[in-house]
């Protein structure tokens, strides 16, 4: 059976991106529109299978999308699974009319969406049910995983291999009976090239193959396998192949003075090192953040420790100030923090180079993070980080406070972090310093800004024009 298809309605290119992402994946065909307009104008055009609507959408909202779907008899049969957010005012009576099978809060995880398409699958496409009598169909849904993307790679390998070797042997079969002329040979033997095709193929087991995989050295495939430009190919599609084709190797991205360096092993990542890159990115501040060890000790050993060569987490390791598994979630957390960085560059370059052996500490670290996941959240910081850019473009920008509204609202109203970044607004400190004196990452010094500035609690300082 054809893979399932996937109509999905949402006006928010991080929700379309990582349900795309997600459930190409898993196996399903993934179509997509902006507006429930355009997403009526899909489901005529090429009629879905399940269809997953937001709740909250310009020129038609859920609601409405719903009707039109129930008031058209090609299409009221097909399940419409609801994403709302958590504020939404989505009622348990509106979940159960027109088509509405199921409901997912956003944000949710890769697992929680794959789950509830193939629950729905099962139960309205494929499967038999008791409210709405639809068709049953005795084959469940494949989900695609790693297994199944090796032995779908094993089996391209092992066809591949008995096109090359049966055409070759019937060829040499062929020559032999031209010189022999006797043409008396043994029956068993196959000589055309579809017996030996079947011949060699059945020799080529997955355990045969598997040997013969495992066996080859990496380092014969090293050199450059990718190399772009992210004006033409943006990050996000390039972590996404490496992660489908479970490669091995570095990606270096670069942009003016700073690279970032991610490396894969079979698909998923096993750690990111960055160079020139601001301070909020560097290890110690998860060290801290986790509360893994306390700033002024960490502070003092920074002070005083030794930089013969060794990595700073390793030498807090050795010396007994961080234990290995506290190092590994500080490292986890720095790996992320620079997939999301390397994700927020608008240009720049890349380059992949397969099979080439990691440095040592990698190799240790072997984080083995999940790209889906990252891009999930990734995604998410990107598209917070294009709103923000409008009002905070430069990092030189000075803010004041503007304190007859501080008064007025209250400093209970704002969280812990709100109230650090309003503390450092005096009319004085850049966006820079106030990212280097509160210890937060850039990303998080920003979204503060970006909301004490949307509920005007501060302003930009204006400086005055030199005549």
């Amino acid at each position: 059976m054809a893979a399932e298809r996937i109509l999905v309605i949402d006006d928010s290119p991080t929700i379309v991106r990582v349900v795309q992402l997600v459930l190409t994946k898993a196996g399903f065909q993934v179509e997509s529109a902006a507006d429930g307009e355009a997403g009526l104008a899909a489901a005529r055009a090429h009629r879905p299978d399940v269809i997953l609507l937001d709740f909250v959408m310009p020129k038609m909202n859920g609601y409405q999308v719903c009707r039109e779907l129930a008031a058209d008899p090609a299409l009221r049969e097909i399940p419409v699974v609801l994403m709302s957010a958590k504020g939404d005012q989505v009622g348990e009576r509106f979940v159960k009319v027109m088509g509405i099978v199921d409901y997912i809060t956003k944000p949710f995880s890769p697992e929680a969406i794959t789950a509830v398409v193939q629950h729905t699958i099962g139960k309205y496409v494929m499967g038999s049910d008791s409210e709405t009598g639809r068709a049953a169909a005795v084959a469940p849904v494949e989900v695609a995983d790693g297994g199944a993307a090796r032995a779908r790679g094993l089996a391209a390998l092992r066809s591949h291999v008995t096109e090359l070797v049966a055409a070759r042997v019937a060829a040499l079969f062929a020559l032999a009976d031209a010189a022999d002329g006797s043409g008396d040979r043994d029956a068993r033997v196959p000589t055309d090239a579809a017996a030996i095709a079947d011949t060699v193929r059945s020799a080529l087991t997955d355990e045969a193959l598997d040997g013969v995989v495992a066996g080859l050295d990496p380092s014969v495939f090293d050199g450059e396998s990718l190399r772009g430009d992210l004006r033409v190919i943006p990050l996000a599609e390039i972590l996404q192949l490496l992660d489908h084709q479970e490669q091995s190797g570095v990606l270096s991205v670069t942009r003016n003075n700073a690279s970032i360096e991610v490396y894969f092993r079979r698909g998923r990542i096993d750690q990111a090192l960055g160079r020139g890159l601001p301070e909020d990115l560097l290890l110690g501040r998860y060290i801290v953040d986790g509360e893994l060890m306390p700033r002024s000790a960490f502070d003092a050993f920074v002070a005083s420790a030794p930089s013969a060569g060794r990595l700073i987490g390793e030498q807090l390791v050795r010396l007994g100030h961080l234990s290995a598994s506290d190092r590994q979630a500080a490292l986890g957390k720095q790996t992320a923090e620079l997939v999301y960085e390397a994700l927020r560059w608008r240009y720049g370059s890349f380059r992949f180079v397969a099979g080439l052996e990691a440095p040592a500490p990698v190799v240790e670290a072997a984080l083995e993070l999940d790209v889906e996941a990252l891009l999930m959240e990734g995604f998410r910081r990107v598209d917070e980080w294009h709103l923000i850019e409008r009002a905070i473009a430069d990092f030189e920008l000075v803010f004041l406070r503007n304190e007859d509204a501080v008064a007025q609202m209250g400093r209970g109203r704002l969280t812990r972090e709100e109230l650090a970044v309003l503390e450092l607004v005096n009319g004085k400190n850049s966006v820079k310093d106030i990212v280097r004196k509160s210890r937060m990452g850039s990303f998080e010094v920003s979204k503060m800004l970006y909301r004490l500035l949307s509920i005007k609690l501060v302003r930009r300082r204006v400086l005055p024009v030199a005549v």
